[in-house]
């Protein structure tokens, strides 16, 4: 997978297709990001390069339910393609 604003432009649809909503803020975050307790929005350090913000989301994307459902299959590709990346990390 290429770190790229592409990349994250796609992460970016995955989570709202998740009903997420990302939102880059300044703080000071202990890991980069915060979820906001029973409201579906992940916050990440608006400070971040690219590929810190590519990472970021993944880790989120760990620590939260993904039900693929209603979710479109060129967003399940991508799923499936992170999923691989944290295997081999």
């Amino acid at each position: 997978m290429t770190y790229t604003k592409h990349t994250l432009q796609k992460i970016e649809e995955l989570f709202k297709e998740l009903n997420y909503v990302v939102r880059y803020e300044k703080g000071s975050f202990q890991s980069g990001y915060c979820l906001v307790e029973g409201k579906k929005i992940a916050i990440v350090n608006k400070f971040f390069e690219t590929d810190a913000r590519i990472n970021t989301l993944i880790d989120i994307l760990d620590k939260i339910e993904v039900n693929t459902e209603g979710v479109s299959e060129k967003s399940q590709k991508l799923l499936k393609e992170i999923q691989k990346v944290k295997e081999t990390h």
